[in-house]
Protein backbone atom coordinates (compact mmCIF):
# COMPACT_ATOMS: atom_id res chain seq x y z
CA UNK A 1 0.00 0.00 0.00
CA UNK A 2 2.64 2.44 1.11
CA UNK A 3 4.41 1.73 -2.34
CA UNK A 4 1.41 2.48 -4.16
CA UNK A 5 1.17 5.61 -2.56
CA UNK A 6 4.28 6.60 -2.88
CA UNK A 7 3.77 5.78 -7.35
CA UNK A 8 1.05 7.87 -7.18
CA UNK A 9 2.83 10.93 -5.37
CA UNK A 10 5.78 10.52 -7.84
CA UNK A 11 3.29 10.47 -10.92
CA UNK A 12 1.41 13.81 -9.20
CA UNK A 13 4.65 15.74 -8.97
CA UNK A 14 5.62 14.77 -12.35
CA UNK A 15 2.83 16.55 -13.95
CA UNK A 16 3.00 19.05 -11.42
CA UNK A 17 6.47 19.94 -12.96
CA UNK A 18 5.23 19.36 -16.80
CA UNK A 19 2.44 21.64 -16.58
CA UNK A 20 4.31 24.94 -15.98
CA UNK A 21 6.41 23.74 -19.03
CA UNK A 22 3.93 22.71 -21.28
CA UNK A 23 1.96 26.37 -20.85
CA UNK A 24 5.27 27.73 -21.04
CA UNK A 25 6.01 26.53 -24.28
CA UNK A 26 2.33 27.01 -25.81
CA UNK A 27 2.89 30.71 -24.29
CA UNK A 28 6.11 31.25 -26.28
CA UNK A 29 4.68 29.67 -29.61
CA UNK A 30 1.27 31.84 -29.49
CA UNK A 31 3.71 35.08 -28.65
CA UNK A 32 6.07 34.03 -31.51
CA UNK A 33 3.03 33.57 -33.70
CA UNK A 34 1.54 36.91 -32.73
CA UNK A 35 5.07 38.72 -33.63
CA UNK A 36 4.72 37.18 -37.17
CA UNK A 37 1.50 38.55 -37.36
CA UNK A 38 2.03 41.67 -36.56
CA UNK A 39 5.10 41.88 -39.10
CA UNK A 40 3.03 40.55 -41.39
CA UNK A 41 0.42 43.01 -40.89
CA UNK A 42 2.55 46.23 -40.50
CA UNK A 43 4.22 44.96 -44.11
CA UNK A 44 0.94 44.91 -45.75
CA UNK A 45 -0.15 48.90 -44.26
CA UNK A 46 3.29 49.66 -45.54
CA UNK A 47 2.71 48.34 -48.64
CA UNK A 48 -0.46 49.81 -49.04
CA UNK A 49 0.71 52.95 -48.45
CA UNK A 50 3.52 52.53 -50.90
CA UNK A 51 1.07 51.63 -53.76
CA UNK A 52 -0.79 55.10 -52.78
CA UNK A 53 2.05 57.11 -53.03
CA UNK A 54 2.83 55.63 -56.77
CA UNK A 55 -0.35 55.97 -57.94
CA UNK A 56 -0.26 59.91 -56.46
CA UNK A 57 2.86 60.35 -57.81
CA UNK A 58 2.09 58.53 -61.32
CA UNK A 59 -1.06 61.05 -61.18
CA UNK A 60 1.09 64.31 -60.67
CA UNK A 61 3.65 63.10 -63.28
CA UNK A 62 0.99 63.04 -66.07
CA UNK A 63 -0.52 65.97 -64.87
CA UNK A 64 2.65 67.91 -65.21
CA UNK A 65 3.55 66.64 -68.58
CA UNK A 66 -0.05 67.02 -69.99
CA UNK A 67 0.81 70.97 -69.00
CA UNK A 68 4.41 70.72 -70.33
CA UNK A 69 2.53 69.77 -73.63
CA UNK A 70 0.00 71.94 -74.21
CA UNK A 71 2.13 74.53 -73.34
CA UNK A 72 4.68 73.90 -75.55
CA UNK A 73 1.75 73.20 -78.26
CA UNK A 74 1.10 76.55 -77.90
CA UNK A 75 4.47 78.23 -78.22
CA UNK A 76 5.50 75.68 -81.54
CA UNK A 77 2.33 77.13 -82.95
CA UNK A 78 2.60 80.85 -81.89
CA UNK A 79 6.41 80.91 -82.49
CA UNK A 80 7.59 81.41 -79.52
CA UNK A 81 9.67 78.43 -78.36
CA UNK A 82 13.04 76.88 -77.33
CA UNK A 83 13.90 73.24 -78.51
CA UNK A 84 16.42 72.47 -75.34
CA UNK A 85 18.61 69.55 -76.53
CA UNK A 86 19.37 66.94 -74.65
CA UNK A 87 21.33 65.01 -77.41
CA UNK A 88 22.68 66.07 -80.73
CA UNK A 89 23.48 63.67 -83.82
CA UNK A 90 26.06 64.63 -86.73
CA UNK A 91 26.35 63.36 -90.41
CA UNK A 92 28.47 60.56 -89.55
CA UNK A 93 26.04 59.09 -86.73
CA UNK A 94 28.05 60.13 -84.03
CA UNK A 95 25.47 60.63 -81.43
CA UNK A 96 26.82 62.99 -78.16
CA UNK A 97 24.73 64.01 -74.98
CA UNK A 98 24.95 67.73 -74.55
CA UNK A 99 24.33 70.36 -71.78
CA UNK A 100 20.52 71.72 -72.92
CA UNK A 101 21.53 75.39 -71.90
CA UNK A 102 23.98 75.45 -74.81
CA UNK A 103 22.73 73.27 -77.29
CA UNK A 104 19.36 74.65 -78.95
CA UNK A 105 16.88 75.97 -81.21
CA UNK A 106 15.03 79.28 -80.49
CA UNK A 107 12.71 81.29 -82.56
CA UNK A 108 11.29 84.30 -81.80
CA UNK A 109 8.74 86.30 -84.12
CA UNK A 110 10.80 85.78 -87.24
CA UNK A 111 14.04 84.98 -85.85
CA UNK A 112 15.87 81.66 -85.44
CA UNK A 113 19.34 80.85 -83.76
CA UNK A 114 20.52 77.49 -83.70
CA UNK A 115 23.46 76.89 -81.25
CA UNK A 116 25.35 73.30 -80.91
CA UNK A 117 27.90 73.68 -78.42
CA UNK A 118 29.29 69.97 -78.07
CA UNK A 119 32.25 70.80 -76.02
CA UNK A 120 32.22 71.80 -72.58
CA UNK A 121 36.56 71.88 -72.74
CA UNK A 122 36.96 74.23 -76.09
CA UNK A 123 35.34 77.32 -76.34
CA UNK A 124 34.68 77.60 -79.82
CA UNK A 125 33.70 80.09 -82.37
CA UNK A 126 30.62 81.58 -79.90
CA UNK A 127 32.68 81.18 -76.84
CA UNK A 128 30.84 78.60 -75.37
CA UNK A 129 32.20 75.32 -77.26
CA UNK A 130 30.84 75.09 -80.84
CA UNK A 131 29.11 77.43 -83.01
CA UNK A 132 25.67 80.10 -83.10
CA UNK A 133 23.72 81.19 -85.77
CA UNK A 134 20.81 83.43 -86.20
CA UNK A 135 18.89 84.25 -89.34
CA UNK A 136 15.62 85.19 -90.58
CA UNK A 137 12.75 82.68 -91.08
CA UNK A 138 10.77 81.83 -94.33
CA UNK A 139 8.10 79.80 -95.75
CA UNK A 140 7.16 78.62 -92.45
CA UNK A 141 4.54 75.96 -92.38
CA UNK A 142 2.95 73.83 -89.73
CA UNK A 143 0.99 70.74 -89.95
CA UNK A 144 -0.43 68.25 -87.38
CA UNK A 145 -1.10 64.99 -88.10
CA UNK A 146 -3.58 62.33 -87.51
CA UNK A 147 -1.69 60.82 -84.60
CA UNK A 148 -1.16 64.72 -83.32
CA UNK A 149 2.39 64.65 -83.83
CA UNK A 150 3.02 68.66 -84.98
CA UNK A 151 5.17 69.66 -87.69
CA UNK A 152 7.09 73.11 -88.53
CA UNK A 153 9.03 73.27 -90.74
CA UNK A 154 10.96 76.46 -91.92
CA UNK A 155 13.97 78.12 -93.94
CA UNK A 156 16.24 80.56 -92.08
CA UNK A 157 18.62 82.53 -93.64
CA UNK A 158 21.20 84.59 -92.42
CA UNK A 159 25.16 85.50 -92.35
CA UNK A 160 26.30 81.65 -90.83
CA UNK A 161 23.30 79.78 -92.05
CA UNK A 162 21.17 78.85 -95.08
CA UNK A 163 19.34 76.21 -94.03
CA UNK A 164 15.71 73.90 -93.83
CA UNK A 165 14.66 73.04 -90.72
CA UNK A 166 12.12 70.66 -89.33
CA UNK A 167 10.49 69.97 -85.83
CA UNK A 168 8.82 67.68 -85.05
CA UNK A 169 6.63 67.32 -81.56
CA UNK A 170 5.54 64.32 -80.55
CA UNK A 171 1.25 63.93 -79.23
CA UNK A 172 1.09 64.18 -75.30
CA UNK A 173 4.41 65.56 -75.01
CA UNK A 174 6.52 67.97 -74.75
CA UNK A 175 9.63 65.99 -76.56
CA UNK A 176 10.71 66.79 -80.06
CA UNK A 177 13.40 66.38 -82.46
CA UNK A 178 14.32 68.84 -84.99
CA UNK A 179 16.53 68.12 -88.18
CA UNK A 180 18.89 71.09 -89.72
CA UNK A 181 19.47 70.43 -93.36
CA UNK A 182 22.41 73.31 -94.72
CA UNK A 183 21.11 74.30 -98.44
CA UNK A 184 25.14 74.38 -99.59
CA UNK A 185 26.32 71.65 -98.12
CA UNK A 186 25.16 68.08 -96.49
CA UNK A 187 26.05 68.29 -92.46
CA UNK A 188 22.73 67.15 -91.45
CA UNK A 189 22.66 67.47 -87.54
CA UNK A 190 19.77 66.35 -85.30
CA UNK A 191 18.46 67.59 -81.93
CA UNK A 192 16.43 65.95 -79.55
CA UNK A 193 15.05 67.35 -76.97
CA UNK A 194 11.90 69.32 -75.18
CA UNK A 195 10.38 72.26 -76.17
CA UNK A 196 9.60 75.09 -74.13
CA UNK A 197 7.82 78.47 -74.19
CA UNK A 198 10.33 80.73 -74.92
CA UNK A 199 10.38 82.79 -71.93
CA UNK A 200 10.21 79.85 -69.61
CA UNK A 201 14.30 79.22 -71.19
CA UNK A 202 17.74 78.84 -69.31
CA UNK A 203 19.47 78.70 -72.68
CA UNK A 204 22.58 80.42 -73.24
CA UNK A 205 23.56 82.10 -76.18
CA UNK A 206 26.85 82.44 -77.51
CA UNK A 207 28.21 85.02 -80.23
CA UNK A 208 26.66 84.32 -83.32
CA UNK A 209 29.11 84.33 -86.47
Amino acid sequence: MKRILLTVMVMVAGLAVAAPDTFAQNSGRNARAATRQEKMDAWHEDMAKFRARAAQEHRLSALTDSIASVQARAALQNQDFVLEAENVTFKNGSTVFVNSNTNFISVKGNRAVVQISPSNMASGPNGVGGVTVDGTITGQQIKTGKDGRITLSMNVTGIGINAQVEIYMFPDSNKATATVYPNFNSNTVWLNGTIVPYENSTVFEGMSL
